[in-house]
């Protein structure tokens, strides 16, 4: 079945065309549309005619009312007949489609029918490679890279949900200098352990975590390792931290179905042929004894280094490398997660991608905004135990996964985050992910309730939904016909965020009808269709809370 949003565009898109007398529109009036946060502007609300009247130089007001004109003679005949009750003018423009009572009492046996692909749109399938995390093996997560993990891992359920085939994968950064400093930081620390002297390196890495594997070491090991390589450290630090990163992930509920190495990237001959094919297009070119890629003719704000004039490879060429592989191996749509650090590499990978022969809009840079971390009024700053940094696994500790998965998706991705762990430990209703699962958890001892006084649930009995009349009845009925829009919403714009605020309204109105109506009453016909709402609300929580990678509980 189409969305519904779809439709309302489809026919919204031929009124705003006849207003132009036919002439093809210069915006995409999908993404104009909006699911409102207060009910009173209506089920999905567009901005379009404000965009149309700007570009025509009308009022927007007088342009709306025509537009909609032509779209309530075009609704009798169109799939949204009896669909749409009405549709208002608001503010400076504003379109407001409101729902009719039977398509949005429909939805109750909607869910019933469709299950857990219940808010599933019809899509065309992308194949799609998501690149999110990899962090460098020379430290523990922190928190932004908990953040990254996250984001990446609810992305790709939405996006599997979707219909779409999605690829995980961590880019393991496993050699260089950061490896090199990595090695020499581990022997130092070893050889003080074995009580050598020695001076530590200068640019080493001072984490608690690497006077602990250096103990480790000496534990096992003794004195015999004081003769080892600097590789031979190195080797077995990037090993060490890659084990424990991989378990934190795994504690974390994020899977990955590869990681690829940035070693075997370099001993495949991969890179050369990367530089090769750049050479060949003529986006390389030599000056001052180094190669230089073109990256300004691309949109980049300056040209960069690709080998040096010693001759090593800069960061960037490897990762030009890696994703040319990426569009080779048939990835149709490439996504990287990155940090805050990172907004500088966006112009030049994606001139990058361009140069290899592909189009730069098939690679999505997504940049996950800094972490501030609170306990109550006090920012922590430092880690007790790390030393210099808070560590994911101490997050997955302090408050578990589901709070610090939702925690972590509570604002967009480029939006900086607050993230308060008392509030993320507490179990009062003021912790928006206890709220939630509470009201799964609700339902679950109502329809214990419901199974105990003798009730038997009957699905056939269609007119029971016809009952639900009451303001809080309809209001949970409302949200429940706009998942399928919300998932649809977090699709286009690859924004997780989007399920956050629709679970808390959907919590709150479940809560807010309960409150206001028992459920297993007196008469049997209302304590069906209650019961059916109630089911229906369990059923759209649960699938909501399992795109964000977060349980629900049937207990509390």
């Amino acid at each position: 079945m189409i969305p519904l949003q779809q439709e309302i565009s489809e026919i919204l898109s031929n009124a705003l065309q006849a207003s132009l007398g036919g002439t093809p529109l210069s915006f995409d009036v999908a993404s104009t549309l909006e699911v409102p946060r207060e009910e009173k502007f209506g089920d999905v609300s567009s901005n379009a005619v404000m965009r149309l009247a700007k570009e025509l130089k009308q009022s927007p007001r007088t342009l709306a009312d025509g537009v909609v004109k032509h779209i309530q003679a075009a609704l009798p005949a169109s799939k949204l007949a009896g669909r749409i009750a009405k549709i208002t003018v608001e503010g400076p423009g504003f379109l407001n489609f409101y729902y009719s009572s039977q398509q949005i009492s429909d939805v109750v046996l909607k869910i019933h029918k469709e299950g857990d692909r219940f808010g599933r749109p019809t899509l065309p399938s992308k194949n799609i490679l998501l690149e999110f995390v990899s962090a460098n093996p020379t430290g523990p997560l922190t928190v932004a890279h908990g953040r990254q993990a996250a984001l990446g891992d609810s992305l790709a359920k939405i996006l599997i949900f979707c219909g779409h085939r999605v690829t995980k994968e961590y880019y393991n950064n496993d050699e260089g200098v950061q490896i090199q400093v990595l090695g020499r930081s581990i022997r130092s620390r070893y050889l003080t352990e074995i009580g050598v002297t020695h001076e530590f390196p200068e640019n080493g890495y001072k984490g608690e975590y690497i006077t602990q594997m250096a103990k480790d070491l000496k534990a096992k090991h003794g004195r015999a390792l004081e003769k080892e390589t600097e590789e031979y450290f190195s080797r077995f630090g990037k090993d060490t931290i890659m084990e424990g990163i991989k378990k934190d992930l795994k504690d974390f509920d994020v899977t990955f179905e590869n990681f690829y190495s940035q070693e075997a990237l370099m001993k495949s001959g991969k890179v050369e042929k990367a530089l090769e094919v750049l050479k060949e297009k003529g986006f390389v070119y030599e000056s001052e004894g180094a190669v230089w890629f073109a990256s300004t003719r691309l949109g980049d704000d300056k040209d960069r280094v690709l080998i040096k004039s010693d001759k090593s490879y800069t960061y960037l060429t490897p990762d030009i490398a890696y994703h040319r592989d990426k569009l080779v191996r048939g990835f149709e749509f490439l996504i990287n997660i990155l940090g805050p650090d990172h907004h500088g590499y966006i112009a030049r990978i994606k001139a990058s991608v361009e140069a290899l022969g592909s189009s730069r809009d098939k690679l999505e840079i997504l940049i996950a905004q800094l972490v501030t971390l609170f306990e109550g009024e006090k920012t922590l700053r430092m880690s007790t135990r790390a030393g210099e940094f808070v560590t994911l696994r101490e997050i997955i500790d302090e408050v578990g996964k589901d709070a610090g998965r939702f925690f972590f998706l509570m604002r967009k991705f480029d939006a900086h985050l607050d993230f308060d762990l008392a509030l993320a430990k507490s179990q009062t209703v003021d912790n928006p992910v206890f709220y939630i699962q509470y009201a799964h958890a609700r339902i679950e001892s109502i329809k214990k309730l419901f199974q105990e006084r003798g009730f038997t649930l009957d699905w056939n009995q269609s007119s029971a939904v016809s009952r639900l009349i009451e303001p809080s009845e309809i209001s949970l009925l409302r949200l429940l016909s706009q998942f399928e829009e919300t998932v649809l919403g977090a699709e286009k714009t690859l924004e997780p965020y989007r399920l956050v605020p629709y679970l808390k309204d959907l919590a709150a109105a479940f809560h807010k009808f309960y409150t206001d109506n028992r459920v297993v009453t007196e008469d049997p016909e209302l304590t069906q269709g209650r019961m059916m709402l109630a089911l229906s609300t369990q059923s759209v929580l649960r699938l909501g809370l399992s795109l964000l990678g977060v349980s629900a509980p049937l207990k509390m």
